[in-house]
This record gives structure tokens, C-alpha cells and sequence, in this order.
């Protein structure tokens, strides 16, 4: 990057660095005598760090305080009042053991305690409690994956419709808690995908890939500022469990077309070396079925013509990945790690369809039946190398450094035939190859205030270059002849520069947390021309700062009140600025806008949880440079051309309740209604107003029958929708169910499910655009018997919870599969 461009960036970042001495001038007050931090390192009979042991510090036999040890082995304390303590340790399979006697203040800092492995020979252990499908933490809901009977089988997308809050527009758009803006992570990582080759990863992606999903609507400073809706973030299988431990998945389904799910999760963890293999493999034949009426008006609003489009999509993907890693202790403070990962999707079919003109009595005037051959390979591979050391008793470091590489290959075969005696037949011929590079690097930095604060800062850089062909022929003359008029070559290079400031404190009864985070953008695009087309560029670079914090208020033991605030912002991807033609059918184009600036938002929202039964929550959100779809009529051509654009304002009130109870002892509930009040204010060639009130409902219901099934009635259900201003979506809705049942001494499980039993899972709407309307349904192969078998082998132990959220993995994955 230019030096023009590192200015400003530097500049704002002296003003962080002045900003985060002054905040740890301000919380980071010195010790004083009658206060003491200290680290206990515990270690096993070969000195290897006891990872997930229990340490509870005790004066006069009174318990204070319990820490689970890190990855290294160690619990830290801080803030300890003077006088004697001891520590008392325990970890399965080990005796437990008490410490010496410790008087603080004391000259030592740290120390090391060695545990004797237990007499007693611990085969196995039964975990017959299960993970609840939804859990409700701070900032954050999330979702576990594998506790749904009918999430078996599924696909990443299928989870996300039914998911709490979360739904998914017919272009596969993500909307959290009723706004659109998402950004989707793997494993805490951008994806740096967006719409289609979103929709083709998480489509292909299966649901026995993943432990949980998290839902984050108001992400802290920590988070890239990404997504006016928030994050959702897509946690991958990991095993840290000591020894060699895997399991084994397998799933049948079958709706109109069969599908095969496969998947294996190794893991062998010994002395300091921790390592993992995941590898899953599946296979779908899919279809969609589209039905689209599209009506053309004169300026009296009278129509002029009618274009009818049935039509017909079916395919077939494979979906190949893989993902390893090691882990290796260097020694109780410091860990480094490799993780290697590989995805390849094939996806190809045909879509085939008659255009039908109608006059405005409804007399057929002419059809053409067109048909679509398409081939779509999708290549990536990623690498992370990360670093994580503890610094002392309060203070961590971690250090990730990412590339990851793209490669996305679309090859689509149009052929077009009037249906008349004598009529005309031409074809014609897209390559649309794409490669993506991003390399990204950030470094955390965390501080522990006392024992009721902590302060977090870091920084992050990322970077991505983009060149994407877009090459279309004609059969003409009975040859192939390049179309330039449609033709394009676009390249796209972008740099994100961070830093990040967060502290959180405690006192008494209330919580407050307040960051800020600023991100400096800039990027270069250059469209290469051709014969016909010239050459054309184009480049923005703006910095922005994005607030974000919280106040949370314990009123007693069962109530709780928290107030979130936080700016966020969403960029244009190179699909919507790139300005070539993407053709979906002989009278549908699709083409980017270069002129797309970065939308903002401002987000509120405050809630009362009462235990972990109820939650309710009030929000508001106020969207600037709103990204609304829009279509552009060319009634002389019968041509509607698809593009993005800045609109103007969205307004979004909400209001939610979510509920967890357990009405009988064999039956817990958990459900959520979300309701939100929109206005959409806009220009898309004359000024336009929308609202809408929207209603998104969603239900698990989990039974226990004769302590050895366990069933499942769960669904959604979303009432009128908009999230662009010209299209509305109808009401949908999907029920399923679903019973499992373990084998094998409970080493397998098996599970049966149905998915959307009544079909009535479709995307249907109406869009309106200046002299034409369209009216649209689309079903696909949504209802789906599935099979599922899930074989676990190696030593299974009952773990302690852990704060990472690893321990309800281990648990899942021990009793429910």
C-alpha cells in the first residue's frame, strides 16, 4: 500500500496508542500490601500441563474462589487479601491434592503443584445430562448443533433458517433479530464471501462439520466492525480430549432426490502435543422450482404486456473437506499452533423453462424455452499459524497470522429457442473464473484490573486481491465469437487496517463495559476493457470510528438489566461494485454498482433476563447508505437488470422474548419471538417509502421418553418481510421432528428425523419497480427423510465446564451424539 495511504492510518492510531495509556493510566492501579496476585501451574505424574483441572483456593477451609486451568496448565488468581491460603486441586483421574500452606503477600508469584494419577482404574463415565439446544450468555445466543435431533443431516444453511431470530432471503441475505447486514465467521474468521458464493459455501457445508453457532447482534470493540446486524459465527468440531478419541458420522436422506452426509473427527492428544483431523464428504442432488410472473405498465399504469417463467433447477454437488492442526505446548505459558484447512465443491446441473409473452387479455403471443447448463467449482484452502502466551498472573497475548486462497470457477451454457414453426434457436456461452487472496494478521493483548476488571486491546491488518473474468461468447456463423459488450476482466485490491481498546469493570451490582474501534479502508478497482468497452477505475479510502459498550445491572439473585450501544458499518463486496453482466436467464441480468458506498449503522438494545427462563429485549437500529436491491426495466429489450444501490435510511424497532423452561420433568421448551416494526426511505429513480410490521417466531421441544429416547418437535414461522425496498417477502414457515435413541453401549446414536413435514417451507414475493411488478415462488427439495448414525470410539471422560464452551462439546458429544 502507498505511503499516501499509511498516513492517515498512523495518524489515527497515535491517537489510539494515547487513548489506551490513558485508560490503562486510569484502571491500572498499582498493588497495594494488602493485595496479591498469584499463578498455579499444575502439572501431571510426566510434567505435561494439566489442561481443564480444578483449582478452588481456600482460607480456613472456606472455599473463595474456583479457576479451571488454561491450555497451560494454569489458574491465576488475582487480588488476594493478606493471610494464609491453600490451594486444593482435582482432575479426573488424578487424586486430589492440597497445597502448602501460602502466606501473601509473599515474594512468590507463581509455583507449581505435580498430581498422582488416581488409584482407581476410570474406564468410562456416563454423561447422561445433554446440552440444551439454545443457551443464553452474555452478548451472545448460542446454538448447539448437534443437540437438535433434526439438525442431523441438514446443511450450515438449513440450521441458520431455523436458528432463533435468523432468517434467509431467496438470494440466500442472512437477517439477525429482523436486520439484514450479517457477517458470517468460521471459527472467529471472516469468511470474506457475500451473497452466491456465500450461499454455495454454507449450502454445501454440513451441519456434523460444526459444535455451535453463535448469534451476536451487539458485537464488543474485539469484533471487526463488520455486519450492521452482527455476527454470526460458525465454530468448527475441535477435540482437546487427552488421548486418541474420534467419532464417526453417517446420514441418508431422502426428499424428492437423495442426499449422503459423511463425517470424521480424530483427535490424539499426548505429553505437549495436541493434534486433530476433520474430514467430511457429501453428497446432494438438489432441485428448485420457480414460478415468476412478470407484468409491464404504461405510464397510466395499464398493462402492455405480461412475461411468464416457470422454471426448473436440478443438480447435483460433492463437497469435499478437510481441516488439521496441531497444537504444541511449549511450555506452561505458551502455546503455538498450526491448522490447516481445504474445501472442494462441485456443483452442477441444468435450469430449464419457457418464457411466455402474454398480451394484456392474457393470449399467449410467443415462447421461447430456454435452458441453462451450469458448472460451479469451488476451491479454497486456508492456513493459521497462532501464538498464545501468558505474559504473568494478569496478563495474556495471542497472536493469529491467516492466508487464505480462492478459487471460484462458473461455466454456464445458455441455449434459447423460439417455439414457433420456423422460430430461431441461439446460444451462447459464459467462463466466469475468480481467485481471491487474503492474507490477515492481528495481535490481542488482555489485562486483568484487579479482580473485578479487564482491559483488552489489539490490532489488526487484512488485506485481499481479487481478479475476476468475466468471458461470454455467441454462437454466431457456426463458430464461437466473443460477446464484449458483456465480457469483462476486473481486478480489486483492498487493505483493512484495526486497533481496538475495550475495558470492562465491576462494581458491585454493576457491569460496564465500553470500547471503541477504528478501522481505516481502502481499496482500488480496475475494470480492463476490450474492443468495445474502455478501460475504467475507480478507489475510496475513508477511516472510521465505531463505539460500542455496555451497562449491565444485577438487581438481585433473579433479575438482571443490560443496555448495549454500538456503531457498525457493512462494505460493498467486489461482486457489487464489479459492473459486469452475471446473466440468470435470457430476459434476467444481474450487474454490480461502482458507485456503492459503505452503509452505517447505529444499534441499541436493552433487556431483562429473569434467571435463564425468560429473556426480553427492546431494540432500535437506524441504517445510513441502506443497500436495497434494485431493478432496472428496459421494457424495449424485456430486459430486468438486477443491481445494488444506496437508498437512503432504514429505521428498525424491535421487540423479543426468548423463553427456556422445562414444563415436566421429560419435556424442556425453547422459543423465541421476534417482532419488528421497519421503514424503508429511499430513491431508486423517484423517492419511495415502505414499512412493515414482521413477525419471526421459532420453537424447540425436546422429550426424554423412557430415559432412552430422546424426541424432538421444533419449527419456524415468519410472517411478511422486507429487507429491500421494492421487494416483500410472503409468510413461510417450516416444521420438523425427529427421534434418537443410543446403541452400542451408547457408544453410537442413531437418529431419525423429517424436515418440514408440510412442505410449506417456500420463498415467495412480489417486487415492484418502475412500469413492471413480478411476482415470484420458489420451493425447493426442503422436505427430507434423513437417517443418521454417529459411532464415537476411544476413552470418553466427564469433563469440567470450561469457560471456551469446549466442556459442552465434550458433554454433547459424549451423550447425545
Amino acid at each position: 500500500m502507498q505511503n499516501v495511504y499509511l498516513i492517515p492510518f498512523i495518524k489515527k492510531t497515535a491517537c489510539m496508542g494515547v487513548l489506551l495509556l490513558f485508560c490503562a493510566g486510569v484502571y491500572c492501579q498499582p498493588k497495594t500490601e494488602n493485595a496479591h496476585n498469584f499463578s498455579l501451574v499444575v502439572v501431571n505424574e510426566k510434567l505435561q500441563p494439566a489442561d481443564g483441572a480444578t483449582v478452588k483456593l481456600l482460607k480456613d477451609n472456606k472455599l473463595l474462589k474456583t479457576v479451571v486451568t488454561n491450555a497451560s496448565g494454569m489458574a491465576s488468581f488475582v487480588s488476594i487479601q493478606r493471610g494464609s491460603y491453600t490451594f486444593l486441586v482435582s482432575s479426573t483421574g488424578y487424586k486430589p491434592q492440597t497445597s502448602r500452606v501460602y502466606h501473601f503477600p509473599a515474594d512468590v508469584i507463581t509455583d507449581t503443584i505435580k498430581l498422582q494419577p488416581s488409584t482407581t482404574n476410570l474406564q468410562q463415565v456416563d454423561v447422561t445430562a445433554h446440552a440444551p439446544v439454545i443457551e443464553m450468555k452474555q452478548g451472545k445466543m448460542v446454538v448447539n448443533v448437534d443437540a437438535s435431533v433434526t439438525n442431523a443431516g441438514s446443511t450450515v444453511l438449513e440450521v441458520l433458517e431455523k436458528s432463533p431470530g435468523v432468517t434467509v432471503d431467496r438470494n440466500g441475505g442472512i437477517s439477525l433479530q429482523g436486520k439484514a447486514g450479517v457477517l458470517v465467521t468460521i471459527d472467529d474468521k471472516p469468511t470474506y464471501l457475500s451473497g452466491a458464493d456465500l450461499n454455495n459455501l454454507l449450502s454445501s457445508m454440513s451441519s456434523s462439520q460444526v459444535s455451535q453457532i453463535e448469534l451476536i447482534a451487539n458485537p464488543t470493540a474485539k469484533y471487526d466492525a463488520s455486519g450492521n446486524a452482527g455476527i454470526i459465527n460458525i465454530k468448527t468440531k475441535k477435540n482437546r480430549q487427552k488421548g486418541f478419541n474420534g467419532s464417526f458420522t453417517t446420514s441418508v436422506g431422502q426428499g424428492v432426490y437423495p442426499k449422503n452426509n459423511n463425517s470424521l473427527v480424530l483427535n490424539y492428544r499426548i505429553g505437549k502435543i495436541n493434534t486433530f483431523f476433520n474430514y467430511n464428504f457429501n453428497y446432494v442432488e438438489y432441485l428448485t422450482n420457480l414460478y415468476a410472473l412478470r407484468k409491464y405498465y404504461d405510464d397510466n399504469g395499464a398493462v402492455t404486456a405480461m412475461l411468464r417463467q416457470p422454471s426448473f433447477f436440478s443438480g447435483k454437488f460433492f463437497n469435499n473437506t478437510i481441516k488439521t492442526g496441531l497444537d504444541y505446548y511449549i511450555s506452561p505459558k505458551t502455546t503455538i499452533g498450526i491448522v490447516l484447512s481445504g474445501t472442494s465443491i462441485h456443483r452442477y446441473g441444468n435450469n430449464l423453462a419457457t418464457a411466455t409473452w402474454l398480451d394484456p387479455a392474457g393470449t399467449v403471443d410467443s415462447a421461447i424455452a430456454t435452458g441453462n447448463k451450469n458448472d460451479n467449482k469451488f476451491k479454497n484452502g486456508a492456513i493459521n499459524l497462532n501464538l498464545r502466551h501468558t505474559l504473568s498472573a494478569s496478563q495474556d497475548l495471542a497472536v493469529d497470522l491467516d492466508y487464505l486462497h480462492y478459487s471460484l470457477n462458473t461455466k454456464q451454457d445458455f441455449n434459447n429457442e423460439l417455439l414457433t414453426p420456423g422460430g430461431y434457436q441461439d446460444e451462447s456461452r459464459g467462463n466466469i473464473p475468480t481467485t481471491i487472496k487474503i492474507a490477515s494478521g492481528k495481535v490481542d493483548y488482555t489485562l486483568k484490573l484487579g479482580e473485578n476488571g479487564t482491559l483488552q486491546s489489539g490490532v489488526k491488518s487484512s488485506y485481499s486481491n481479487t481478479d475476476n473474468l468475466a468471458a461470454y461468447q455467441n454462437f454466431e456463423g457456426g463458430q464461437w465469437v466473443d460477446d464484449n459488450t458483456k465480457s469483462n476482466h476486473f481486478l480489486y485490491k483492498e487493505n483493512i487496517n484495526a486497533l481496538y481498546s475495550s475495558i470492562e469493570k465491576k462494581y458491585g451490582k454493576l457491569t460496564l463495559q465500553g470500547g471503541v474501534r477504528y478501522e481505516y479502508t481502502s481499496y482500488k478497482a480496475n475494470q480492463l476493457g476490450n474492443a468495445v468497452q474502455k478501460d475504467s477505475a475507480f478507489s475510496r479510502n475513508y477511516g472510521e470510528f465505531f463505539p460500542s459498550g455496555y451497562v449491565s445491572y444485577q438487581a438481585d439473585s433473579s433479575h438482571s438489566f443490560t443496555l448495549t450501544a454500538g456503531r457498525r458499518i457493512d462494505r460493498p463486496v467486489f461482486q457489487n461494485l464489479n459492473p459486469f453482466y452475471f446473466i440468470i436467464n435470457k430476459y434476467t441480468y444481474e450487474t454490480g454498482n461502482p458507485y456503492l458506498l459503505p452503509q452505517f449503522s447505529w444499534n441499541f438494545e436493552l433487556s431483562h433476563q429473569y434467571k435463564n427462563l425468560l429473556t426480553t429485549s427492546v431494540s432500535y437500529s437506524n441504517i445510513q447508505n441502506y443497500f436495497s436491491q434494485l431493478f432496472l426495466n428496459d421494457a424495449a429489450k424485456g430486459i430486468l437488470l438486477y443491481t445494488q444501490g444506496n437508498v437512503g435510511h432504514t429505521y428498525n424497532i424491535g421487540v423479543s422474548q426468548a423463553v427456556s423452561v422445562s414444563p415436566l420433568n421429560w419435556w424442556s421448551l425453547t422459543a423465541q419471538a421476534t417482532f419488528n416494526h421497519k421503514q424503508l426511505r429511499g430513491f431508486n429513480g423517484n423517492n419511495y417509502t415502505s414499512e412493515i410490521n414482521q413477525l419471526n417466531i421459532s420453537a424447540n421441544n425436546q422429550f426424554t421418553i423412557a430415559k432412552t429416547y430422546t424426541a424432538e418437535i421444533s419449527g419456524f414461522y415468519t410472517t411478511r418481510a422486507r429487507n429491500d425496498v421494492q421487494e416483500l417477502l410472503y409468510p413461510t414457515g417450516q416444521l420438523s421432528a425427529g427421534i434418537a435413541r443410543p446403541v452400542l453401549k451408547k457408544k453410537g446414536t442413531l437418529k431419525f428425523s423429517l424436515r418440514d413435514i408440510l412442505y410449506t417451507n417456500a420463498m415467495e414475493g412480489f417486487t415492484s419497480f418502475p412500469n413492471a411488478t413480478e411476482y415470484f415462488k420458489i420451493k425447493r427439495d426442503s422436505r427430507v427423510f434423513t437417517l443418521t448414525f454417529t459411532y464415537r470410539f476411544g476413552k470418553t471422560y466427564k469433563t469440567v465446564k470450561r469457560t471456551d464452551g469446549s466442556a459442552s462439546e465434550e458433554m454433547e458429544r459424549v451423550g447425545n451424539g
